[in-house]
């Protein structure tokens, strides 16, 4: 029994002692939040600047991103056993009951795919619920007749408790923060307890295996000739890795360049961008690439009928009846005229003075 304690109380202080302090994993937690709203930036000025060109990478900016997430961080979790943002701030990701574990060796395998799920899965579908959210709350508040649907009376609960749920998460994510600052959790995170894993600090044995992988696989692989089979899962994953690679040297080189971005265009810094961007509007471009326009002044340029109900898109300044333009821009999520990308947010109701 007793050395049983005084095991218990040796991992116990191993366990405090490769701890990360609060500013590490909170660090570590706004990198990759970041890196995805300054990415999605940088792809919406391509697709306003040529929209036929980069309209296809905006609109499936979600799944291409999630897409290059999950490559990167499946070869981050079974080499380094740690997220991109985590091994970027030298930290590992340690099973219940496997401190001395190499950080080289990998998570295991079920620990890897909980992981991998909650780092790129969940971040793409709660970010296609909110989108979706915004959709039905925008079609909400434009409609005027009250749901008599179950389907409907649903959905309109759905988005009244939507708000509730999620600031019940985040202060649960708060009191585990807070009870991680006075010791009193092992997780940071609720999500990090759903993985069945904890951060800790790279040890100098996890740093020298790390440096020592690549030079130990290739001569494992150079001593002994492979089937064709291993020769083709070797190529893809070499492959793979070399992808996984390149996307993690760019975003290290380039993760502070993407934080300035997402600080930038913050919409707390929005009076500040103001403030030094305080230009004289230019004139519009003298030849649009469009279709024909309407001969008479109060015509829509879609139906080619008097216009009912004017409303103007903010993104063109183009005004057309409220049902044709609402109609084209719920499919197709651009202005009719100019291409340039457009939601439903952007239509403007104009009202005339009587008379």
């Amino acid at each position: 029994a007793m050395a049983e304690r005084g095991a218990h109380l040796s991992s116990a202080s191993l366990e405090r002692d490769d701890r990360p302090s609060i500013f590490e994993v909170l660090a570590q937690d706004s990198l990759m939040a970041s890196v995805r709203p300054a990415l999605q930036h940088a792809v919406k000025v391509l697709a306003e600047s040529s929209p036929a060109r980069y309209g296809g990478l905006w609109r499936w900016f979600d799944e291409i991103y999630t897409a290059l997430d999950l490559l990167l961080q499946h070869h981050f979790l079974s080499r380094t056993s740690a997220s991109f943002s985590e091994n970027f701030y030298s930290l590992k990701r340690v099973p219940p009951g496997a401190g001395g574990r190499l950080a080289s060796l990998g998570l295991p395998r079920r620990q890897r795919w909980r992981s991998l799920l909650l780092l790129a899965l969940l971040p793409y579908l709660r970010a296609k619920l909110e989108r979706l959210l915004g959709r039905l709350r925008e079609e909400d508040d434009f409609s005027i007749r009250v749901p008599r649907s179950a389907c409907g009376r649903l959905c309109r609960a759905f988005l009244a408790t939507w708000p509730f749920c999620s600031m019940a998460w985040e202060g649960w994510v708060f009191c585990q923060q807070l009870l991680y600052v006075f010791g009193r959790a092992r997780h940071h995170s609720p999500l990090l307890r759903l993985a069945g894993v904890r951060l800790a600090r790279l040890t100098a044995q996890d740093i020298r295996a790390l440096d020592l992988k690549p030079t130990a696989a290739s001569t494992s692989t150079s001593a002994s000739p492979l089937s064709a089979g291993e020769k083709l899962r070797h190529f893809l994953s070499t492959a793979v890795g070399g992808v996984a690679v390149s996307i993690s040297t760019g975003l290290s080189v380039g993760v502070f360049f993407l934080q300035f971005l997402d600080w930038w265009y913050s919409s707390e810094n929005q009076g500040t961008i103001k403030a030094l961007t305080s230009l004289p509007t230019p004139p519009p471009p003298l030849h649009l690439d469009q279709p024909e326009l309407p001969v008479g002044k109060s015509e829509c340029p879609l139906c080619r009928k008097a216009r009912t109900n004017d409303t103007a898109l903010a993104t063109s300044g183009y005004v057309f009846c409220y049902r044709c333009a609402y109609a084209y821009v719920k499919a197709h999520q651009r202005c009719p005229l100019t291409g340039y990308p457009t939601e439903l947010q952007h239509l403007i109701k104009l009202y005339c003075p009587e008379g």
